[in-house]
């Protein structure tokens, strides 16, 4: 067993309380709240971040501050089960937009929507559960980043208030800090949510800054997205990802686009911005598919002892063991018949939606034991992957890639060969529904591990913890295609273009939408050599990255975060970028001083997306409710360039007011 040293707490004989009926009604709360903002943001930018930290500082703030229960346990149940709810989101909205992208669905259907969330948000958890003794407790190479900074934030709170209760007048700065957390998540949430006040509801600000032009056959383009979320986003992922996001960016703006924008016909009288996103489309985005598919394929072979353990572990569920009552609160899990019950029933849900999508017994059959074999395979990829790099940098829509890809493969296959004869619209359906729950069934087993390491430091009981974990998932699971419904439908009706257009680019269903369209689709077809073109920079950034191992370098290169870089819109790589600039910047102020200005970074910026977001939900329910004022006010009057220096202007000055509110020692 790695542990860091037992945290105090967990080491205490006295019993605490733990899997309440308040830790229940905060965690599903907080699950809808996470589900809900995270929607929006991974529509929008395609990005997703952890919601483990700002749930437990939350929590600790009415647990300790509020309620004054001073309850860790409790604390640590209210994140796990919040958090179930941001990484549930990321499988939804990764995968059924496409199926509205693709012309199959006009609006999403809420039970399909809600029980392929629920079936693979629930095969999640309990496939994480044999793997949990592999990766959370024995392996030595895992470290779970984000897992251990969460425990800590869990285990300074309780410090805070236990000495606060004691009446000591001296409180460690780090459980000052932790005590203070809260204001920066709510102040850094005020402060997201004005911003797009200003921008989308009143129309003050520009959405972006982007500037296009041609030079004969060639067009440039410079952009960057007014968000300041995408800030955030940067402050949390660090420095290192967030170059690497933008050199991806800029090998798509500065190289691809240039280069093959001479390829794209019948340009006359198209404007240059729309020469450079038709080049995108067309181009630039599977050269990011095939190095996310090479780095999905590296990750696999790097996890592969780990998934023989999981299946050695998995096995010895069966055999005959010792009485619960044996087993350590510590060390209990999910009993072996609870976990098999919840499975079939995810099983047969699952077999129902797939047979409600494709209307074929024997395609339904195939589908469902494709989508179990492909959810255990990433869901072992995605435990390992958390545990080395964080939640919040695992790269699962890479992953995703790789099921969409080798479930079309698998029906275009057996289609030629004559074994299924089916529409190319229900092999489209078939293919996205694998992939729509292998994709929940990942992001939910990397959060799942994550939060079950952050248990283990502060002594929690892995069976609570898998408990909240299916209470968070089940609640989340039925608000999710409503949010998603209000975002489309409201955008549509605000000029916007719905999912895929300009605000809510959807940018990783979009491409789902894309590749099924070309596997199954006469006329479409893939663009291979984009996609062998892709393959080959990802093979580029492997072999630098070993060569920089062999040269024991600090400095890494991983493939996933250049290849999102590469098909996301370059706008946003350039908030991105300052956001982990405002991280460096941070990281050095707390090396000179005495408190942690970046662990206060991540809380302000934590807030900025939470307040962005869920503001961005709220506008897209007025423009759904056909509410128009919002445009009365915009500009005050001011002429092009005078309301991009005042967005300008305003952009930057949120972003010195978050590194200041951060970087400001607390008293």
């Amino acid at each position: 067993m790695h542990d860091p040293s037992p945290l105090s707490p967990a080491a205490s004989p006295a019993p605490r309380r733990e899997l309440t009926w308040l830790a229940i009604a905060l965690g599903a709360g907080l699950s809808v709240v996470m589900g809900a903002a995270n929607v929006y943001l991974g529509l929008r930018v395609g990005l997703v971040v952890s919601a483990s930290i700002p749930a437990a500082v939350v929590a600790m703030a009415i647990l300790n501050g509020a309620l004054r229960r001073n309850s860790i346990l409790e604390a640590n149940l209210v994140q796990t089960a919040a958090s179930a709810g941001e990484s549930l989101s990321a499988g939804i909205i990764f995968t059924m937009p496409a199926l509205i992208l693709t012309g199959i669905w006009t609006t999403f259907d809420y039970w399909t929507t809600t029980l392929v969330a629920w079936a693979g948000g629930l095969l999640g958890v309990l496939f994480m559960i044999p793997m949990r003794r592999v990766f959370v407790v024995d392996s030595r190479e895992l470290l779970f980043p984000e897992g251990v900074a969460c425990a800590e934030v869990l285990r300074a709170g309780e410090l805070a208030a236990a000495g606060a209760a004691g009446g000591e007048s001296d409180v460690s700065g780090r459980s000052r800090a932790a005590a203070g957390g809260a204001l920066l998540i709510f102040a850094g949430l005020a402060g997201g949510a004005i911003f797009k006040l200003c921008e989308s509801l009143l129309g003050l600000l520009k959405s972006t800054l982007e500037w296009a032009a041609a030079r004969g056959e060639r067009v440039f383009y410079l952009g960057c997205d007014v968000s300041p979320a995408l800030v955030a986003v940067g402050m949390i992922v660090g420095l290192p990802i967030s170059v690497q996001i933008f050199t991806g960016g800029a090998i798509a703006w500065l190289v691809a686009i240039p280069l093959f924008s001479p390829d794209v016909p019948d340009t006359a009288g198209m404007k240059p911005k729309d020469i450079a996103d038709a080049v995108r489309m067309s181009h630039v985005i599977y050269i990011g598919v095939g190095a996310m598919v090479v780095g999905g394929i590296a990750s696999i072979w790097k996890v592969r002892r780990g998934m023989a353990m999981a299946v050695v572990e998995l096995t010895a569920k069966f055999r005959p063991q010792s009485t619960a009552a044996e087993v350590p609160r510590e060390e209990r899990d999910l009993d072996t018949r609870t976990i098999l019950w919840i499975a079939a029933a995810c099983v047969l849900v699952t077999a129902f939606v797939y047979y409600g999508l494709l209307k074929s017994a024997g395609l339904t059959l195939l589908t469902t034991g494709v989508m179990l074999v492909m959810a255990f395979f990433f869901t072992a990829v995605a435990s390992y992957i958390v545990g080395l790099v964080g939640n919040s940098n695992s790269p699962v829509s890479g992953m995703t890639i790789t099921a969409v890809l080798g479930a079309g493969a698998l029906l275009h296959l057996f289609m030629q060969a004559g074994w299924l004869e089916v529409a190319a619209t229900t092999a489209i359906a078939a293919a996205l529904g694998i992939a729509g729950i292998v994709c929940c069934a990942a992001c939910t087993s990397g959060d799942v591990c994550n939060d079950l390491k952050t248990g283990r430091l502060v002594g929690a009981s892995p069976r609570s913890q898998q408990i909240l974990q299916v209470i968070g998932v089940t609640v989340a699971a039925f608000v999710l295609s409503p949010t998603m419904t209000v975002l489309h439908e409201g955008s549509l009706k605000a000029g916007k273009g719905g999912i895929g257009g300009t605000e809510l680019a959807a940018p990783q269903a979009k491409l789902f939408a894309e590749l099924t369209k070309g596997m199954f689709l006469q006329g479409s077809g893939l663009p291979w050599p984009m996609l062998a073109l892709g393959a080959g920079l990802g093979v580029a950034v492997l072999v630098a990255d070993w060569l920089l191992g062999r040269w024991r370098s600090p400095v890494r290169l991983y493939v996933m975060p250049v290849a999102v870089g590469v098909y996301l819109p370059p706008k946003l790589s350039v908030p991105i970028l300052f956001g982990g600039i405002a991280h460096y910047l941070l990281t050095r102020r707390s090396r000179r001083a005495e408190f942690d200005a970046t662990g206060r970074g991540v809380l302000v910026a934590s807030g900025v997306i939470a307040g962005e977001s869920l503001l961005g939900v709220f506008v897209g329910l007025l423009a759904y409710l056909d509410y128009k004022s919002f445009e009365s006010a915009k500009r005050l009057g001011l002429s092009e360039m005078g309301w991009t220096l005042a967005t300008a202007a305003a952009f930057v000055g949120f972003i010195a007011w978050m590194g200041l509110l951060a970087a400001r020692r607390q008293r």
